[in-house]
């Protein structure tokens, strides 16, 4: 290694990466220079534009004082979305079994 460059991120502790299709969502743990965690949640989607790869990349930072909050509204949505996974498809009928007649 070259002196003076330092591979090693000090200010990184933790890092998971969750591939899903064409998306890979970073999950990062990192601390300030006064040693406060915050969380970076960032997504990263692959696209392609005349042969040439392309990454799309959106990142939010999560500071340690919304951390609770955070997981709160993570977690009502996920219930959320398995309440509704259990009526989608009642819903799903719902909409696919209406006939033009109906509709006049």
């Amino acid at each position: 290694m070259e002196e003076g460059k330092n591979t090693d991120r000090r200010d990184e502790l933790y890092s998971n990466a969750i591939r899903a299709g064409k998306r890979t969502y970073f999950f990062d743990v990192k601390c300030t220079k006064g040693n406060d965690l915050y969380i970076t949640v960032t997504e990263s989607k692959k696209s392609t534009n005349n042969g040439r790869v392309n990454y799309q990349k959106h990142k939010i930072f999560l500071y340690k004082e919304d951390f609770e909050k955070f997981r709160e509204g993570l977690e009502d949505a996920l219930a959320k979305v398995d309440e509704l996974k259990d009526t989608s498809e009642t819903i799903a009928e719902t909409y696919t079994s209406v006939s033009f007649e109906e509709l006049g």
